[in-house]
């Protein structure tokens, strides 16, 4: 078990970042801004859309998949040492089959692991609230929060226990279930502080996302017309969106990278291309 700084992974994803953000920020722009352009132009609002063409699923279902190639390549270009720009784009796709099928497994064994909840909450007579009336929904309702509540604590420590995936996935040649089990090694000891690093990032990027999309929503429904898909107004919300899921991404991910090198005991210092594509 190794100990783990955040600051000093933080101090040197500030330091990579101003060396060499023009390159990171062209794999980000290439495979992370275009994908969520693309998925955000053909469905500007999926969440509250009643039904959806099975071509919009498939389009963003492929952006999804390139926006986690070029996860693992601005990981590959973080770590070092150097290599090309292109090179790290065709290394995030070669790699990610592996890790896609790395992150399948863990949600398979999840939904699994949900089954134990339900058969405990039947044994106990508890009555499904869709079933029953106001009286079962009363009497079902504590139970199943406990329940819930244990179940999504088990996500919530899989998750934590699950964080260097990514950075696996890009370094090591390793398949799917090694990389399971390495990023189970390489978090043991440091869970809470992996822990306070995530949440201080989803915080930071949901208030950062929510306050960004209300403003250019609001700006551009007056300027544009609503947004709608395909829409000259979709497209803006979906290009300004874009960009700060790519500046989110970089940072995430490069220090997702620094972490990895702490915990794996790499140390060298992270070295990416000056020149070439």
């Amino acid at each position: 078990m190794r100990h783990l700084s955040l600051s000093q992974a933080w101090d040197e994803t500030k330091a990579i970042i101003l060396r060499e953000g023009r390159l990171l920020a062209a794999v980000a722009l290439a495979l992370v801004a275009l994908p969520g352009v693309i998925e955000g132009l053909v469905s500007p609002d999926r969440m509250n859309a009643a039904s959806t063409p099975w071509w919009i699923n498939a389009v963003v279902i492929l952006a999804s998949l390139v926006a986690l190639a070029g996860q693992l390549a601005l990981i590959r270009l973080a770590l070092g040492p150097s290599i090309t720009v292109g090179a790290a784009i065709v290394h995030g796709i070669r790699r990610l089959p592996i890790y896609f099928l790395s992150a399948l497994t863990v949600l398979i064994a999840l939904l699994i692991a949900a089954i134990p909840f339900g058969v405990v909450l039947a044994a106990a007579g508890v009555p499904l609230p869709a079933n029953g009336g106001p009286a079962a929904n009363i009497q079902a309702s504590m139970p199943v929060a406990l329940a819930a509540l244990v179940y999504l604590a088990l996500i919530l420590f899989v998750v934590i226990r699950m964080l260097m995936s990514a950075p696996i996935a890009s370094a090591e040649a390793i398949g799917p279930i090694a990389i399971i089990r390495r990023s189970w090694e390489l978090t043991a000891g440091n869970w809470w502080r992996l822990f306070a690093f995530l949440v201080m990032v989803l915080f930071a990027a949901v208030i950062l996302a929510i306050a960004v999309r209300t403003a250019i929503g609001v700006v551009v429904e007056v300027l544009l017309g609503p947004v709608a898909p395909l829409s000259t107004s979709a497209l803006v919300v979906a290009l300004v969106l874009a960009l700060l899921n790519s500046v989110l991404t970089v940072l995430l991910t490069v220090m997702l990278a620094r972490i990895y090198v702490q915990l794996s005991g790499r140390g060298e210092a992270a070295s990416v291309p000056t020149t070439g594509i």
